[in-house]
């Protein structure tokens, strides 16, 4: 797994946790931590289809 993929999970997993803790609490603010969820989970699906691409492409080449 890329860093940057790693590094978008763990981003995904803490606006998760921040959203429910902030609700959880009352805070309506914490609804705000859930775009940013949803862009790092893009980043992280992003990252992983390249990276399976590029996979794919590396294996067509050496056979």
């Amino acid at each position: 797994m890329p860093r940057t993929s790693l590094l978008a999970l763990i981003v995904v997993v803490l606006a998760l946790a921040a959203a429910v803790f902030s609700l959880v609490q009352g805070f309506w603010l914490g609804l705000i931590w859930l775009p940013l969820a949803g862009v790092a989970s893009n980043v992280l699906w992003l990252n992983r289809r390249r990276a399976k691409i590029a996979e794919a492409a590396a294996a067509a080449q050496q056979g």
